[in-house]
């Protein structure tokens, strides 16, 4: 028996446990899951909760209507925030094996930021200090997440471009950054290995990403 639901611990068959918190960290019900969400007491990932505000999602004029934000102009505001949140978070935490923001609409998963730790310890202190600081005008939400292995959170018909859900899906949409941001952030060290290349982080850009000297978005 015991084997049994060891076995299923986490999965669909598990009647007690969430599957969709243990494989995302996250569960559209929230406190109202019927199922227990099992919160790690230890874990190379943290998540940031709702931390990244998509531009197309945000932007309005003045009279409340939606302004229009280009593609071009929605990725070069990504990986300003991506590069601000690696880079801050690495050197005064430890070294980054991975990162990772949906790309979702739902509540429970919009704008949340994961990042993977080498070691524990760096998470668990990053957990502690990010906590009630601030952040772009708003409270950061940090806390140990479940997820190790992306692979089994994301949304595998998003990465081939057929999701039908939309932003919707409780599966997570990962949002890629630019390649050569990606070769400068993973880089950095030879002891870090780069995410699967199998998986969308990296989208082709048509010309070279400037940054502007004194943009920040915000020290935590």
């Amino acid at each position: 028996m015991a084997e049994y639901l060891a076995s299923i611990f986490g999965t669909e068959k598990d009647k007690v446990n969430c599957s969709f918190y243990f494989k995302i960290g996250a569960c559209r019900h929230g406190d109202r899951c019927s199922r227990l969400h099992n919160r790690p007491t230890f874990s190379q990932t943290i998540v940031l909760l709702n931390l990244y505000r998509n531009p197309q999602n945000t932007a309005q004029s003045a009279d409340g209507s939606h302004c229009h934000v280009s593609d071009v102009e929605v990725q070069e505001h990504y990986d300003n925030f991506f590069e601000e949140v690696f880079t801050e978070l690495e050197e005064k935490y430890g070294e980054i094996e991975e990162m990772n923001v949906c790309d979702n609409l739902g509540d429970h998963l919009v704008g949340n930021v994961y990042v993977k730790f080498r070691r524990e310890e760096d998470a668990e202190r990053a957990v502690g200090e990010l906590n009630n600081r601030w952040f772009n005008g708003q409270a950061v939400r940090a806390e140990l997440s479940p997820v190790t292995d992306f692979r089994e959170s994301c949304c595998r018909q998003y990465e081939m471009g057929e999701c039908t859900r939309g932003g919707f899906c409780n599966f997570m949409h990962l949002r890629p950054i630019s390649r050569e941001l990606r070769r400068q952030l993973y880089g950095r060290s030879r002891r870090r290995q780069a995410p699967s290349p199998s998986r969308s982080h990296d989208r082709p850009r048509g010309k070279k990403r400037q940054r502007s000297p004194d943009h920040r978005y915000g020290r935590f």
